[in-house]
């Protein structure tokens, strides 16, 4: 096994913290770069007395193969199973003990891992890090893999096989991208294929954590380097219409679209459009179905925004008694409306006043701010990348949320899968075939 990773690290320590000044907003850092890459982030934060330490390796399941599917995520489990000097337990163990907590996740373009430590608990933080970076191989053995091997598999049980609708974005994805695609498959992988940056923030001081941050991760020896990810262009040409029975009280409807990848133009614009269609009450399809006509019990509309493809997908659970070809009905209308008309002024106002605040909520929190340092380094190479990110937002008018809308939700271009109880597939959208 071998760890290839372009790896950052943000440290955000307690001081200065979020600022903004004639409406820019300013996150000061610091960065410092390792002989053997590793490249961090120091911003501080003296708002509490924690410190997060945010690591990202720049692996996810896109680059995995078919038939080796699920590697990434699986290799996040045995992460957490002891390394050269930290015995199996002891990571989480010695860090609750300090009163800190951690946690990781895999997608399909990177993996992270977080730490949530009081201030004195940095360099436990640092040490664990660093030895599982450099020193995994060392307690490894094929029990271990094993071991966590099972726990992934039942994890894919629990959160896709066995639970009610958990089938539908693994369907999604099979239809979505075409078999040679890195997003084809899913992050958790097959159960036939079962069988890196870092941020520091905090309260902390600079020149002591950079001292640390040397000592404990200078002698983890350079990787290879990890090129762009790449990967086939994926398209649709033809509506897509599939049917799964499931062991559900409620019939749900998905239909989702290839879009623009992340920050790429029309990226912000499909964001806006959700929040439109769906983000809130008074939005158009959740005012219309779920309040007005009560014919649907909920409704989503969002952008899922990737490294190489994104998917636009809007989601409508049937309310008892009504079927999914009225429900798409509906929500067409809706669409042909926005495409035909665009949207009003005041409808993305509130749309991208809504996106502002979550914005700024996240900057409110050590690890909030420590995943945004490090989701900019990865995505553009500019951790400093929050006014960039913003003014994307700022920008979009109502021609622009039309203009996409008409050019990537085409009715020709889609995948519209239906969810049923089982034994009623009349329930499901328009006339499907079944697979």
């Amino acid at each position: 096994m071998r760890l290839l990773v372009t790896l950052t690290a943000a440290l955000l320590l307690a001081g200065a913290s979020v600022g903004a000044q004639d409406g820019v907003l300013t996150v000061p850092y610091e960065r410092m770069v390792l002989p053997n890459g590793l490249t961090v982030m120091l911003h501080e934060d003296h708002s509490t007395p924690m410190v997060a330490v945010n690591v990202w390796y720049h692996v996810g399941s896109a680059r995995e193969a078919p038939g080796r599917t699920g590697f990434a995520h699986l290799f996040e489990h045995i992460m957490f199973e002891g390394s050269g000097n930290v015995p199996e337990g002891a990571f989480d163990e010695w860090l609750e003990a300090a009163g800190g907590f951690n946690n990781g996740s895999t997608t399909t373009d990177r993996t992270n891992y977080y730490e949530m430590v009081p201030r004195s608990a940095l360099e436990l933080a640092l040490f664990l890090e660093s030895d599982r970076m450099g020193f995994l191989l060392d307690a490894m053995s094929p029990e271990k893999v094993d071991g966590q091997r099972g726990v992934v598999k039942n994890e894919r049980r629990q959160s896709y096989e066995n639970r009610p609708y958990g089938l539908a974005y693994l369907t999604l994805s099979e239809n979505l991208y075409p078999p040679e695609h890195p997003y084809h498959w899913p992050v958790i992988g097959s159960q036939e294929d079962l069988s890196a940056a870092m941020v520091i923030a905090g309260d902390i001081d600079p020149e002591e954590t950079k001292r640390l941050i040397e000592h404990w991760f200078g002698d983890v020896p350079a990787g290879p380097p990890v090129g762009p990810l790449d990967g086939p262009a994926a398209s649709l040409t033809e509506e897509k219409r599939i049917v799964l029975e499931d062991r559900v009280q409620l019939p749900r409807l998905y239909m989702c679209w290839l879009s623009p990848p992340i920050f790429a133009p029309g990226d912000a614009e499909l964001e806006i459009a959700g929040d439109v269609l769906a983000g809130g009450k008074n939005a158009r399809l959740y005012k219309r179905l779920v309040y007005d006509l009560q014919v649907a019990q909920d409704v989503s509309a969002y952008q899922s925004s990737a490294e190489l493809q994104s998917e636009f997908c809007i989601i409508a659970t049937a309310r008892s008694g009504h079927g999914l070809t009225e429900i798409e009905g509906l929500i067409q209308e809706e669409l042909d409306r926005l495409k035909a008309e665009g949207p009003a002024d005041r409808e993305v106002q509130r749309a991208v006043n809504q996106n502002k605040a979550g914005f700024l909520s996240q900057l409110e929190s050590i690890l909030g701010k420590a995943d945004r340092l490090n989701n900019y380094h990865f995505r553009t190479g500019n951790p400093d990348y929050f006014n960039e990110d913003l003014a994307r937002y700022r920008a979009v008018v109502p021609v622009d949320i039309q203009a996409m809308v008409q050019t990537y939700l085409r009715n020709d271009a889609r995948v519209i899968l239906s969810i049923v109880p089982e034994g009623k597939p009349e329930l499901a959208a328009g006339r499907p075939v079944s697979e």
